[in-house]
């Protein structure tokens, strides 16, 4: 029997076009492999800030409630804030924060000054002086080392007020306003966004504090930078793009959509501020150092980022 010697390859392929191609399967092969591991690794991470009690953090919250009202008329109610209300809580990196929703008594006639007095010597007696801090605008309560901020608010209509920065006077607030641009953001990516906020907040959390993004502005960052985004909806590639990206976004404030301040980023001063170049320049690196593990295919690496 004579074969035609067709074979797996046509006859014109060269033995160069063959160990070309076998070399970029391999290449494909090793690709794979790398993604397949970080990604891994980014899940396990995350595995871990999920484990989180918010059971014992309601626990305390009805406590307070009943401390409180054992001294007013009308009810009082407490309503979880911040980075546990959008889910984008990383346990020892996050605040715990809480708005304090005060209902037909007598403290709604009273200055936010007044009222958040009140709350922090009611608090005083129950948790002891050590453990309350009296801030400018709220009442931080830290038990078993969990800071859990007390912001004291009024409801208005539909909405609440809160205390302005001067601590005088009340000013009408939307929290669920920014709570639903970040909801529409993480659809629009396959519901990576608000895991990829948790992994973003525990790589900005070993930074140096002043060149730390708060969690809340990191979220404001994070919407605006996946605004159009168009690639991969893996947390890998969504890291790599918000670093790359954000430098650009903190260079000028971010208006606060839910009004309890002007910016969500006051703490860094005007556009272009020295302090917002030395955050821009560390997300940058940071950029840098995810690009040189890629480029490297190095898991070690993207430990060294992220752990």
């Amino acid at each position: 029997m004579g074969g035609s010697g067709g074979g797996y390859f046509p006859n014109d392929v060269t033995s160069e076009d063959l160990i070309r191609r076998i070399r970029q399967a391999e290449d494909r092969s090793r690709d794979d492999t790398f993604e397949t591991s970080v990604g891994r690794h980014l899940s396990s991470l995350l595995a871990g800030f999920n484990d989180r009690d918010v059971e014992r953090t309601q626990v305390f919250f009805d406590q307070v409630t009943a401390a409180l009202e054992d001294d007013i008329d009308g009810t009082i109610t407490l309503l979880f804030g911040g980075s546990i209300s959008k889910h984008t809580y990383v346990d020892g990196i996050s605040d715990v924060d809480a708005l304090v929703l005060l209902n037909d008594t007598e403290l709604a006639d009273e200055s936010p000054n007044a009222v958040k007095s009140f709350l922090a010597d009611r608090l005083r007696r129950q948790y002891g002086a050590d453990a309350i801090h009296e801030g400018t605008l709220a009442v931080t309560v830290t038990v078993d080392d969990t800071a859990i901020q007390l912001l004291p608010a009024l409801r208005r209509g539909e909405r609440f007020a809160i205390a302005r920065d001067n601590g005088r006077n009340w000013s009408q607030i939307d929290p669920d306003k920014f709570a639903k641009a970040l909801t529409k953001a993480n659809r629009r990516v396959g519901g990576k966004l608000v895991p990829c906020i948790k992994l973003i907040k525990s790589i900005i959390s070993s930074l140096p504090r002043d060149r730390q993004l708060s969690g809340y502005h990191t979220e404001a960052v994070a919407i605006r930078v996946f605004r159009r985004y168009d690639g991969p909806k893996t947390l890998k590639s969504m890291l790599r793009y918000f670093f790359e990206n954000a430098p650009s976004q903190v260079a000028t404030p971010i208006k606060d959509s839910s009004g309890q301040s002007v910016n969500v980023d006051q703490y860094l001063g005007p556009a272009n501020s020295v302090e917002r170049r030395v955050v821009a320049h560390t997300l940058s690196r940071i950029a840098r150092r995810i690009r040189n593990a890629d480029g490297a295919l190095s898991l070690d690496r993207w430990k060294e980022i992220v752990d």
